[in-house]
């Protein structure tokens, strides 16, 4: 019984990290074509691309807000996980169909509020299913799901927008989201196996939260997010950088992509290896690390004018940077709270995170366009390094 206990790499855990691989395989194909799909197929701005990422940011936030504590409930929980990957599949495919700008980001804010409400139901499903000594290993391999499906969906795109064009590109982005719904009620059927079969009400449990000592570390988490734009500005910023010496835009948009892929692989390796890290010293200086990097790279993106080694550079210390945090900031969450307030605080953190996303996306966007991407870039940069300070704080970040 103690050895069972011990071991991490269930079924339930590993099934969770294939959802999580599976689903962001297909909505990573039409992250990876959407800048090209608005400013070019569209013909929108730059300024139109952050705006739409940062509804869609902050419709997550609402949704993840109001699902948390809806995931509190076990069985509730395991529903919303799994009609949260079909909705978020369908709606990812459906942005192909898009006439007009506002129709994709529609669709996209859809795709988005869908996974605001999987996200708490996935994460507290993930912590009643791994040991507590094993959340910063459990929260790494979803990560790192995540991530590699980041890593296979540019492949993919960059492979079929060469093969059947941009829009029905986005079509077949459906396809991978529906493996991760099977996945996904596969893991809901091992955490059924231990489920408290207590039926617990919509509660915020605000204040439950606030004696955990949860509120101090969402501090330097808020000003991190407040930094971390939207993936699809790293992408146009690096299209517009390679569509120079006679490179057409497609070619430039594969391109980039493709370095984009190797963001996500980094994100990978390092969420994983960074779980480990966690289990062994705590998340806080986890989570310091991987904003730190974040400056470098942001600045980076501001400051080079062309070729593409500074640009690789630039895409792998970001995919460091997010590969670290993002695996702190879960299995922060995991260890601080009790199960019966955890849907809560996952929903927080991710409130917390979307609005961060929205106002980044928005500012640098519209930054953007109106002065520069090196004017939004370093304002990015400019709050990552606030959040490597608040950090290093004594107790800003448990651990």
């Amino acid at each position: 019984m103690e050895t069972a206990r011990r071991r991490w790499l269930t079924r339930g855990v590993a099934s969770v990290g294939l959802a999580s691989f599976f689903s962001d395989s297909g909505h990573e194909i039409t992250t990876s074509l959407l800048p090209t799909f608005v400013t070019v197929t569209l013909r929108a701005s730059a300024g139109a691309l952050g705006v739409i990422e940062g509804i869609s940011d902050a419709l997550t936030g609402v949704a993840k807000l109001l699902a948390g504590p809806l995931a509190n409930d076990e069985e509730r929980r395991l529903q919303m996980a799994s009609g949260g990957y079909l909705v978020t599949a369908a709606a990812t495919g459906a942005v192909g169909l898009a006439a007009g700008v506002w129709q994709a980001g529609i669709l996209r804010a859809l795709a988005w509020t869908a996974r605001g409400v999987r996200s708490p139901a996935r994460d507290a499903m993930l912590a009643s299913l791994a040991p507590r000594e094993a959340y910063g290993r459990a929260f790494g391999l979803e990560r790192a799901g995540d991530n590699m499906g980041a890593v296979a969906g540019p492949l993919l795109a960059a492979g079929l927008l060469a093969w059947v064009g941009i829009r029905p590109a986005l079509y077949l982005a459906a396809i991978p989201g529906v493996f991760a719904a099977v996945a996904i009620t596969a893991a809901a059927r091992e955490a059924r196996k231990l489920r408290d079969p207590v039926k617990r009400r919509f509660q915020l449990h605000l204040a439950g939260i606030r004696e955990t000592g949860l509120v101090r570390p969402l501090i330097p988490i808020a000003a991190f997010e407040l930094g971390n734009m939207a993936t699809t500005l790293l992408i146009l910023r690096g299209t517009g950088l390679l569509h120079s010496h006679g490179r057409s835009v497609a070619a430039a948009t594969s391109l980039a992509v493709l370095i984009y892929a190797g963001h996500n692989l980094f994100a990978s390796i390092v969420a994983y290896l960074g779980g480990h890290w966690i289990d062994r010293t705590g998340p806080r200086l986890v989570f310091a690390t991987g904003a730190a990097i974040y400056v470098t790279s942001y600045v980076l993106f501001a400051l080079i004018s062309g070729g593409w080694p500074l640009l690789v550079i630039a895409f792998l210390l970001a995919g460091t940077g997010i590969g670290l945090a993002e695996t702190a900031e879960s299995a922060l969450v995991a260890t601080l709270l009790p199960e019966h307030v955890r849907g809560s605080g996952f929903g927080l953190l991710g409130g917390v995170q979307s609005f961060g996303d929205f106002a980044s996306s928005a500012a640098v966007g519209l930054l953007w366009t109106a002065i520069s991407p090196t004017a939004g870039f370093l304002y990015a940069a400019a709050w990552m390094l606030i959040a490597t300070a608040a950090t290093i704080r004594p107790r800003a970040i448990a651990g």
